[in-house]
């Protein structure tokens, strides 16, 4: 409970009513949430297939492409699966008995519900059949897809306050909005969350232009650490769900990637970096013949 009401007109902001839908094609609405998937997933692609970057993996063009494919798989199966098992889970969530009732709601992304550690895990799942069947460093390949993975996330969060999704605790502070979701002013953590995406960015294009000597995966380690020192500090502003001494299930896992982060990017700097590899050599395709009369 909060100590004291907060006056009338005494806060700042308004959640604004944006519609969820970005385009409206007949019977088909697609929306922001779904967009910033895909814009995700474009970046990256984009990124790989691009000279400087298969020079420095090794890959082809068409590997880059099986690569997205396999990315977006996972973190869609992953954050879906790892939602459902939080929401059954969480007090006041639904119960397994309302999945099994309402199956399709079971696969219902379209209108939210993704957990980012799932998805997290369910990419480098998807990366490591990737990578069994193409001889490609896991680190290096991490490290082009790192400065994209940030913006993306704060997109998505950008989409969820669209939604109306994910209100923070309630608070007194005047940056506390009404959520059409939840009741009484609750703060906008979701933004938070974004913000502290873009932050991380700076310390990631620093390390890209100007560390000339740095070991293959510090890039992508050094994002795992700073996501996870962001968002445990934001979990202290969202809604907590299941808590355990002191902190919910989330900050735990967070604090947990900060550290493993800070580990692993120290070990990949000692290591240094590997020479730098050949553009990788498109395929030809076959010809085609047409025959004459």
């Amino acid at each position: 409970m909060l100590v004291a009401a907060v006056a009338a007109g005494s806060h700042w902001f308004t959640y604004p009513n944006f519609d969820p839908v970005a385009i409206h094609l007949g019977p088909i609405s697609i929306r922001w949430y779904g967009l910033t998937y895909l814009f995700g997933a474009l970046m990256v692609y984009l990124q790989l297939q691009s000279a400087r970057s298969r020079a420095r993996t090794g890959m082809t063009v068409d590997q880059a492409q099986e690569f997205v494919v396999y990315a977006m798989i996972g973190v869609i199966v992953g954050g879906r699966v790892f939602y459902l098992i939080a929401d059954m889970l969480t007090p006041g969530g639904h119960a397994a008995s309302y999945y099994f009732q309402h199956p399709l709601e079971l696969i219902a992304i379209w209108e939210g519900g993704m957990a980012f550690h799932g998805g997290l895990i369910g990419a480098v799942v998807g990366s490591w059949f990737f990578l069994r069947r193409n001889k490609i460093s896991f680190n290096r390949l991490a490290d082009e897809t790192s400065l994209w993975i940030p913006l993306a996330i704060a997109l998505t969060r950008f989409a969820n306050f669209i939604n109306g999704e994910l209100p923070g605790r309630l608070t007194d502070s005047p940056i506390g909005m009404q959520f059409p979701s939840a009741v009484g002013y609750r703060y906008p953590s979701v933004l938070f969350e974004a913000a502290g995406m873009l932050v991380i960015v700076l310390p990631l294009l620093w390390l890209i232009h100007r560390w000339k000597g740095r070991g293959d995966g510090v890039i992508w380690w050094a994002f795992i650490a700073g996501y996870g020192l962001v968002r445990t500090i934001v979990e202290f502003y969202r809604e907590p769900g299941i808590v355990w001494l002191g902190l919910n299930a989330a900050q735990w896992l967070t604090i947990a990637m900060f550290i493993l982060g800070i580990v692993m990017w120290i070990r990949c700097q000692r290591a240094g970096p590997t020479a730098e590899l050949a553009p990788a050599v498109q395929p030809p395709k076959p010809k085609s013949y047409t025959a004459r009369a």
